[in-house]
């Protein structure tokens, strides 16, 4: 096998994509848009929730309260109700997702060292929602209460209360705590794992159909040179529109490359060859191209999208699907994407996942080659 011999296949290739604007575009201008769409779309940053208080106090102390829980960006004060009857109208239009109901006589408990009880009521019908803004209120309650305790030891003849314990948060690789910075990486690899099986399987079969991949067999190339030839074209092109998506993550989302560029190189041709050699698979099952299509569709976007790691944890899942994960070429490109992008690490964290992805394109390559020689032979 020789860079000679497989030039007319790969400049044929390159003529075929040249006079194809459809799959130039999927190649090229898709997976830039496709991110562009997602990054924006999926973002679990859950901030400026519509909030409803009822304060039935109405006294400087409650009105000190409400100025603690809409100051910061995490609550929008949408309504002052004056009754707890009124809530309910609003949760089921979905004008608010929480609501505080400020007790009577608030203030005269806390000047008597009495406890009052401040009822919080929430929209369950997003689970994710309702629970991250418990949170928030949760941990903006607990800082007015010690607040309150700081003062009151100080008025008890303390020159300077402190607490017992305290606590420094400090946030590595993502301080902002911004959910793009987890989900680019990710759709990276579920836009460059359709495409490039797409593609692939659909150029293959597309040979098949037009008669011409039995004339290509009776050129000096065998079956492996020839597929080789064709997949090259796209392997380059696909590498380009990897590059196009890292450029879009960093103008619209700030995500820089932290770590070595050469090895995110290699774990972005291993990951293509996946997507390759699993393309060269779907293209020895399909007889057409609207079967290959919807092959690459069930194969890829399920798949990566739900067991990779890429939206869902994989730790959650139930023992049988985590086993399933394990033969997801995503999973393991992800573990090295966001180590080199995110993290900046070094090869020593995840040399296990770039020996998954060699062995994954080699064995299914090989079989796929087997099928392929087998199906033309018929």
């Amino acid at each position: 096998m020789s860079l000679k011999r497989l030039r007319p296949v790969i400049r044929k290739e390159f003529i075929q994509i040249r006079r194809d604007p459809i799959s130039l575009t999927l190649l090229l201008v898709l997976p830039t848009f496709i991110l562009i769409m997602f990054g924006y779309a999926l973002n679990f940053d859950v901030k400026h929730l519509s909030l409803a208080v009822v304060d039935l106090d109405r006294s400087q102390a409650s009105r000190e309260l409400v100025r603690h829980l809409t100051s910061g960006e995490y609550f929008d004060l949408k309504y002052q109700l004056d009754s707890i009857s009124e809530i309910d109208p609003f949760f089921d239009t979905e004008k608010i997702k929480l609501a505080v109901v400020i007790p009577r006589n608030f203030a005269r408990d806390l000047a008597s060292g009495r406890s009052p009880a401040i009822q919080i009521l929430a929209d369950g019908t997003n689970s994710t929602t309702a629970l991250t803004g418990l949170g928030y209120l949760s941990n903006i309650m607990l800082q007015y209460s010690m607040g309150l305790n700081l003062e009151l030891l100080e008025r008890s003849g303390l020159k300077k209360a402190l607490m017992p314990v305290d606590s420094r948060i400090r946030v590595w690789y993502n301080p902002e705590l911004k959910s793009s910075r987890f989900l680019v990486p990710g759709l990276m690899a579920f836009v460059l794992m359709i495409i490039i099986v797409l593609a692939t399987a659909l150029s293959i079969v597309r040979e098949k159909e037009k008669g011409t991949m039995n004339q290509l067999l009776l050129s000096p190339l065998g079956p492996a040179e020839m597929i080789i030839g064709k997949i090259i074209p796209y392997l380059l092109l696909s590498l380009l529109g990897a590059h196009l998506v890292l450029l879009a993550g960093r103008v619209l989302f700030g995500i820089a490359i932290k770590g070595s560029y050469p090895l995110l190189l290699l774990v972005m041709v291993l990951f293509l060859f996946c997507g390759l050699s699993q393309g060269i698979l779907v293209s020895t099952v399909a007889a057409s191209q609207q079967v290959a299509f919807l092959l690459a569709g069930l194969t890829t976007l399920l798949p990566t999208f739900i067991l990779s790691g890429f939206v869902f944890p994989i730790r959650n899942m139930p023992v049988v699907v985590q086993a399933i994960t394990y033969i997801i070429p995503a999973r393991y490109f992800l573990v090295g994407l966001r180590a080199i992008i995110l993290k900046g690490a070094g090869l020593a964290a995840y040399y296990r996942e770039i020996i998954f992805l060699v062995v994954y394109g080699l064995a299914v390559t090989g079989f796929s080659l087997i099928r392929l020689r087998k199906s033309l032979e018929k």
